[in-house]
């Protein structure tokens, strides 16, 4: 009765190692968020403007990667800090990445963003030191 009863703890325990490895096995992994809709929005979090424009953000173990429409525009940097709390992989969980990136004219910035997964609908919104408490927010088509 008692060696039944360790093999289904023993199992039990497995379980939930393994399930805990694929859960937040993505968060060491390379992320792309696509897409194709950019919203600013101003300190009180209204929409300031929105533009139609393919943005492809990348976020590695310890790089990020911005490219908006106008190429111009493109961000990259280190992570200087990331937390990830996923239950559903890219569907339903909350990501915060901090880092310092440089734009193509050179200007730096502290940023940090949240990505956000709700029931399917992941949203990553940027916000910078620099700026204020204005955001620039992206829903994304694609998250992989």
């Amino acid at each position: 009765m008692k060696s039944n009863l360790k093999r289904t703890i023993l199992a039990l325990m497995f379980t939930m190692v393994a399930g805990a490895n694929y859960v937040y096995g993505q968060c060491d992994k390379t992320v792309t968020l696509k897409s194709s809709k950019t919203v600013m929005l101003d300190e009180e979090g209204k929409v300031e403007k929105t533009k139609d424009e393919a943005t492809t953000i990348t976020i590695s173990k310890t790089y990020i990667s911005i490219v908006p429409g106008d190429e111009g525009n493109t961000m990259e940097g280190d992570i200087t800090s990331k937390t990830c709390e996923w239950t559903t992989p890219y569907k339903t969980g909350k990501t915060v990445v901090k880092g310092t990136l440089t734009n193509g004219n050179g200007n730096e910035v502290h940023a940090t963003l949240t990505i956000v997964g709700v029931d399917g609908k992941v949203t990553l919104t940027f916000e910078a030191e620099e700026k204020g408490k204005r955001k620039i927010q992206v829903v994304a088509d694609k998250f992989e």
